[in-house]
């Protein structure tokens, strides 16, 4: 079966974020009342897997072995069958 995944990776709390910085003090002179910006990175991956429970089991491996940095990275995903 066919699953699509979509994987948030980011950094995590207490790490510096300058691209969130430099886009939050742009938007303030912009005018806009932003407190902070935080940036992330949206992966959407279609692959192949027996089952649900396998495609998940495929994507936590893909988000630990290459998507995320377990050092300065907290990483969420949803997998879902694509239909049709």
């Amino acid at each position: 079966m066919r699953y699509v995944a979509r994987v948030e990776v980011g950094l995590k709390p207490g790490h510096s974020d300058p691209e969130g910085e430099t886009t939050r003090a742009a938007l303030v002179e912009l005018k806009y009342p932003v407190e902070s910006v935080r940036v992330s990175k949206v992966y959407e991956i279609v692959f192949e897997a027996e089952s649900i429970g396998e495609a998940r089991v495929k994507v936590e491996e893909m988000c630990r072995r290459l998507l995320a940095n377990p050092v300065k990275d907290d990483y969420r995903y949803y997998v879902e069958e694509v239909r049709g």
